[in-house]
């Protein structure tokens, strides 16, 4: 059985961003304590994403271990995010399909 991991990172807490959800995202994939794990960014994090330089580099070391980092499309056009998202290689599509299938599925998933 594939163990998957959706992480929902809907905060713009700096700290909470590279202490829990970049880090432990970049270690679940790297150590593989899971063989797929997807980072959906919603919400305030999206404006952190397109503002951090170290957080986008963060970024960019998750997507290179193999972690596949998607973001909601709707907040984005709210925040005007596109493309400062999609600059960081992330793919920006309506979310919240792939969320209610996740959750109806049962899958593990975290949300900070």
């Amino acid at each position: 059985m594939k163990k998957e991991l959706l992480v929902l990172w809907t905060t713009d807490d700096i700290e909470s961003a590279k202490s829990m959800v970049l880090l432990y995202t970049l270690n679940a994939k790297k150590k593989a304590w899971m063989d797929e794990v997807t980072l959906l960014i919603w919400g305030a994090s999206q404006l952190l994403t397109t503002t951090d330089k170290d957080i986008q580099n963060m970024i960019k070391e998750i997507k290179d271990a193999g972690v596949k980092v998607v973001a909601c499309k709707k907040c984005a056009q709210e925040q005007g995010t596109e493309l400062g998202l999609s600059k960081c290689g992330i793919n920006v599509f309506f979310t919240g399909e792939l969320l209610s299938n996740w959750l109806l599925e049962k899958k593990p998933f975290l949300s900070v």
